[in-house]
């Protein structure tokens, strides 16, 4: 629902699960000054842009349910399109701390998506969005993987039966909040994309913490800045990033 106070915002939005993150996204940002929008349980900040529409970011956000409550306020102020940065915890060997992840689809495991029927469509990301992202990232020098990720709002409930089993079908990581957002995006008719930094590493069955590796530190900074540039430049889904 919108309000008379409430930002007015334009087409694209970033969502920033992590705090960290989006603390410095605001502190690296000095030439713009954001306005910011308390929500009680996340906060919106903009930034005025002359002649265009503002630059919007908000968050930060734990879990499915935090998430889609952001989500559907942004979507009631005017959002089509969701972009959405985070982290996840890497269950294949393949992948690596640092390591990028653009999610295509979600096994879900939290309690919020069923409150969201979708029929017979299936919770996904938006296929133009994702073309959008992946060939920004192309250009830009960065590998990455495209695939599954798995969604759990109970970390301490992520076992090692799960993560073997999940392991095998192919899944790339864990996380906390994507099918959420994915089925939420299918029901509300919005576009809506991600970006996951890989932080930890459970393909051997044992948890490695990459919170302070020097590789997962560069590649959230990357991370960050690239998704500023892509919303303030543009989006033209026929052109990619203007």
């Amino acid at each position: 629902m919108k309000r008379s106070m409430d930002p007015i915002v334009g087409p694209d939005a970033l969502m920033v699960m992590v705090r960290a993150d989006l603390e410095d996204m605001l502190e690296r940002a000095p030439f713009r000054k954001f306005s910011s929008f308390d929500q009680a349980f996340f906060t919106i900040y903009q930034a005025q842009r002359k002649g265009e529409r503002p630059l919007t970011l908000c968050g930060p956000f734990l879990g499915a349910p935090q998430a889609v409550m952001g989500m559907e306020k942004i979507i009631a102020l005017g959002v089509k399109r969701v972009w959405v940065l985070g982290w996840c915890g890497s269950i294949q060997p393949n992948l690596k701390t640092g390591d990028l992840i653009v999610p295509k689809d979600a096994v879900s495991e939290e309690g919020t998506s069923r409150h969201y029927p979708i029929g017979p469509g299936k919770a996904v990301t938006d296929q133009e969005l994702n073309r959008v992202l992946t060939e920004a990232l192309q250009r830009e020098g960065k590998t990455f993987l495209q695939g599954t990720v798995w969604t759990i709002d109970a970390p301490y409930r992520e076992t090692p039966s799960k993560v073997a089993r999940y392991r095998q079908q192919g899944v790339l990581a864990v996380e906390m909040e994507m099918s959420a957002l994915m089925t939420l995006s299918v029901y509300r008719s919005v576009r809506l994309a991600a970006l996951l930094v890989v932080s930890d590493e459970m393909a051997g069955l044992k948890w490695h913490a990459g919170f302070r590796d020097p590789g997962f530190k560069e590649t959230r900074r990357f991370a960050s800045d690239f998704f500023m540039r892509l919303i303030e430049r543009g989006v033209d889904l026929g052109k990619g990033i203007g």
